[in-house]
């Protein structure tokens, strides 16, 4: 199968992205032909070297002009890569491509993952859409997005290349050692996973918090740490290629989010034999449910979230239970499978197409 994936960009620090490239990645190393049209980024010499065509096809900003120019080179780009399947994994592709996949009749196939958005009814513009979690699916749904055309794959990041190919250096972090990876903005609930800590630190002096990753509140962010008792503890590193080495060396992540389409971070946390905390919101209860793993507490309190952490922190067979549920099913994440269902969803759409040609 020839697969034309669509990107804004392909930079690092992206759940977006690190899903499309993955995914990428691995239909090439299955037998299809892939490329991958996008700003570029980080991922390119990746992409390349698993044998992804790089196209440039602009799709940063929605610029009358730039989204002109994004539709010509999509266009050239179908003439020439004469794709069976159009991918879309954010909602410019989606834009731009609904309108050219209409007059050639190849099928748009696009990605959700944050539902919540207000422009994510946009991705319903695919023959078939597919979201990451049941609950984006379900929102979609409500959203008015033709429950015909919705399908769920899961997320994974099982024995992705991505992840084979970060640079891991050694790490040694104090013990007891927490550690929470994603972007620093208000969707992440960091303020409460600070003030939890707080709460923990109390009883748990010896305990670090460890953050990883960056975003435009990281300043107001590490301001509110340093004016906590336990800020001495709290230590920001930015965003790292080596996550794996962090949360390796962690017994603890927690994922404080106030939405959280899956979180493809928490089964990278697993697969390092880390404890999960989490809350309990949108795909994240899929992702635990799998292997009975983690400990689910409400969005926006800290109390909640404190009271999960301390009950590891003060039951050492509580907290070796919780590591070793990280890893039981954890095959289930595995990209080969996130890969295998893509590709039945493509084939249903091939195939719908094929039947209203007939008409």
């Amino acid at each position: 199968m020839r697969i034309l994936h669509l990107s804004n960009h392909c930079r690092f620090a992206n759940g977006n992205v690190h899903a499309a490239v993955d995914l990428a990645c691995q239909q090439v190393a299955e037998g299809h032909t892939v490329a991958f049209g996008s700003s570029g980024g980080f991922y390119e010499p990746l992409l390349q070297e698993n044998g992804v065509l790089l196209i440039d096809i602009p799709q940063e900003d929605r610029k009358a002009k730039t989204v002109s120019r994004a539709i010509a080179a999509l266009w050239r780009t179908i003439r020439k890569f004469k794709p069976d399947v159009i991918h879309a994994h954010m909602m410019t592709g989606a834009i731009i491509a609904w309108p050219l996949t209409r007059l050639t009749r190849i099928p748009l196939i696009t990605t959700v993952h944050n539902s919540f958005e207000r422009h994510a009814i946009i991705m319903g513009l695919g023959d078939r859409t597919i979201g990451v979690s049941q609950a984006v699916s379900d929102e979609m749904i409500r959203r008015r997005v033709p429950r015909s055309r919705v399908r769920t794959v899961l997320n994974g990041t099982g024995n992705v290349v991505r992840r084979q190919k970060e640079t891991q250096s050694s790490v040694s972090l104090s013990k007891p050692s927490l550690i929470s990876v994603g972007g620093l903005h208000p969707r992440k609930g960091i303020p409460y996973l600070l003030e939890a800590f707080d709460i923990v630190w109390k009883s748990h002096p010896e305990a670090t918090l460890n953050i990883l990753g960056e975003g435009p509140f990281r300043q107001e962010y590490e301001k509110q740490a340093a004016a906590l008792p336990s800020g001495k503890n709290i230590i920001f590193y930015g965003a790292l290629e080596d996550t794996k080495t962090y949360l390796e060396a962690s017994d603890i992540f927690v994922l404080p989010s106030l939405r959280e389409p899956f979180g493809l971070v928490i089964t990278e946390a697993r697969e390092a034999d880390c404890a999960i905390v989490a809350t309990n919101v949108d795909g994240v209860p899929e992702v635990t449910a799998i292997g009975d793993a983690g400990l689910l507490v409400p969005p926006a309190d800290a109390q909640a979230l404190a009271e999960a952490l301390l009950s590891l922190l003060e039951n050492p067979d509580l907290l070796q239970a919780q590591k070793e549920a990280s890893k039981r099913d954890i095959d289930f994440f595995d990209i080969s499978r996130v890969s295998a269902e893509t590709s039945d969803v493509y084939r249903d759409a091939l195939e719908k197409r094929r039947v209203l040609s007939k008409r």
